[in-house]
């Protein structure tokens, strides 16, 4: 994924960045990064099923994360955050992600972020619920 540009992304998420993302050195920090991977993916998944998967009988559990560095992102500029499903199997999601910033067609970082699925109260690992994959459809295999 380390050429991916904006067109391979169908779906976007805006995330406003915050002064203490910014560190000593300037620039928004690295781990910052893997934040605004969870907050596209879980609020994508929020506000297309129109549910709190907090509450479902399965949740996603974040089990992998990677990001390659690109590019510095700085505050107060938003970030664009490009959501595509690579896999979905029958218990887990691997999104492909990528992260802009301003005009750039390239993104400042690229990765990806799997999601298993459990059952919300034992933790035993169980099917992707049926709102999750209705959702993700929209994005499935684009990148």
């Amino acid at each position: 994924m380390s050429d991916v540009t904006r067109a391979d992304f169908a779906h976007f998420e805006v995330i406003s960045t915050r002064w203490d993302d910014e560190d000593y050195y300037g620039h928004i920090n690295n781990v910052k990064y893997y934040s605004f991977f969870d907050t596209a993916v879980n609020g994508f998944l929020m506000r297309e099923s129109g549910a709190d998967i907090r509450l479902l009988d399965s949740i996603g559990l974040v089990v992998e994360s990677k990001c390659e560095f690109k590019r510095e992102l700085k505050f107060p500029q938003d970030v664009e955050v490009g959501l595509a499903v690579g896999k979905v199997g029958n218990s887990s999601i691997v999104y492909n992600i990528a992260i802009f910033q301003g005009d750039f067609e390239s993104p400042a970082g690229v990765g990806h972020f799997v999601h298993v699925y459990v059952d919300r109260r034992s933790r035993t690992v169980t099917t992707i619920p049926d709102i999750i994959r209705e959702s993700v459809k929209k994005i499935e295999h684009f990148s």
